[in-house]
């Protein structure tokens, strides 16, 4: 186990400590507000370290006034990825159309951010690493409520005792399991499995998005700078989750292999890079649903709670924005029990707005049948003549109370 930030024998603040588990970006982001509010923060990560790398994600609408209020838009605009071109193929590898990227995500010029994962989760670590303790290289083993705390032990062996736990590790989150029961419970599966994973720039593309289709398969290679790396992303559908390949890392390579065996355009190339690279992520295109989002003293945030799915593009912004909301309602309610039901009645809406995406037509960049294949081209050729989209209006749906002034 790595410890690294506030040392374990400071003395307990008078608002209380609080336990998160994940350092990824919900995790951080809660750190930062709960600490500003007078709260002793410990976050527990299981990785050695923080995570690096990791595919471009965006920071849309109200995840955007969240970012400004801790003071790290100028960091993040600096990092912006700035894509400029977006090009759809054929099944041929011929060109169908190119466009300017917020055409078709979206996304509000000037406001709107896209960076690399990475990026902002390091940005997220060094405004809280020197207030905040980090425990790498650990894990949450056991949950006890009995008494007035949360009695917790970490799968190094220590046992604390903290006033709240914070759930914030991801779509497949122990702590969500280990509360509620297993993740089939809440897990709404969309019908795709998908791989990314980072392979050689061999094309000599540019801050710009190659997209191949054919019906219920995808291939995208994305260029977020000159260099020589891609990131590589493959989907395809599939009518019921592979639960067997979830956590068989050559299951899944076999899994995506044949799914895209004999296809043209790079694809082999693809898939021969897929079986090569040591950073593959392999999940499947999902949403976590839940009636509550806490029971007792534990919490949950961002996509342990609500995981939007990678169809929305609204994951980093949901944990964010997430964050933002149980900090304030911890910060703004003397009893824990009335601070995670205000946190609920005022996000979930916001939640459901965005989840709802996906059933307004955010899947449309991978349809799964010849007719629909067709109708989504008629609908890129026809923004090639139009202006950008608009942002969506489930994007900044929520107005973020005040929080007070930030610490410098």
């Amino acid at each position: 186990m790595t410890s690294t930030g506030l040392s374990t024998d400071v003395s307990t603040t008078a608002k209380g400590r609080v336990l998160i588990s994940g350092a990824s970006i919900a995790g951080p982001a809660l750190a930062y507000w709960l600490r500003r509010s007078g709260f002793e923060v410990t976050v527990v990560e299981k990785a050695g370290a923080l995570r690096a790398g990791g595919y471009p994600i965006d920071i849309r609408g109200t995840a955007t006034e969240v970012v400004r209020r801790m003071g790290i838009l100028p960091q993040l605009r600096d990092a912006h990825i700035d894509s400029r071109r977006f090009t759809f193929l054929n099944a041929d590898g011929s060109e169908l159309t190119a466009l300017d990227p917020r055409a078709v995500a979206g996304g509000v010029e000037g406001q709107d951010l896209e960076v690399r994962r990475g990026d902002l989760a390091a940005n997220l670590y060094a405004r809280v690493r020197d207030d905040v303790e980090f425990l790498f290289d650990d894990s949450i083993d056991t949950l006890d409520q009995s008494g007035e705390g949360v009695d917790v032990t970490f799968h190094s062996g220590q046992q604390r005792t903290f006033d709240l736990v914070v759930g914030a590790d991801g779509m497949h989150s122990h702590t969500r399991e280990s509360l509620f029961g297993p993740e089939e419970r809440f897990h709404r599966y969309l019908g795709y499995c998908f791989a990314l994973f980072t392979m050689p720039n061999t094309l000599g593309l540019s801050r710009e998005l190659m997209l191949w289709n054919t019906p219920g398969k995808a291939a995208a290679l994305y260029a977020v700078g000159d260099g020589d790396e891609l990131h590589a992303f493959l989907t395809f559908h599939r009518p019921e989750p592979p639960f067997d390949a979830l956590r068989n890392p050559d299951a899944q390579r076999d899994l995506v292999a044949t799914a895209f065996a004999g296809e043209g355009w790079e694809v082999p190339g693809i898939v021969n890079a897929m079986r090569d690279a040591d950073d593959l992520f392999f999940d499947t295109a999902g949403q976590i649903r839940m009636p509550h989002w806490s029971s007792g003293r534990v919490a949950l945030v961002g996509d342990a709670a609500y995981a939007p799915s990678f169809l929305t593009g609204q994951g980093s912004s949901l944990a964010l924005v997430g964050a933002y909301m149980l900090a304030h309602a911890l910060a703004t309610n003397r009893d824990h029990t009335a601070a995670f039901a205000a946190y609920e009645r005022d996000v979930r809406e916001f939640v459901a707005m965005n989840q709802a995406l996906v059933d307004n037509g955010a899947a449309t960049l991978f349809p799964t049948t010849v007719q629909a294949l067709e109708q989504r081209n008629t609908m890129l050729r026809d923004l090639v003549t139009m202006p950008s989209a608009p942002a969506r209006p489930a994007h900044s749906a929520l107005t973020l109370p005040e929080f007070g002034s930030a610490r410098p």
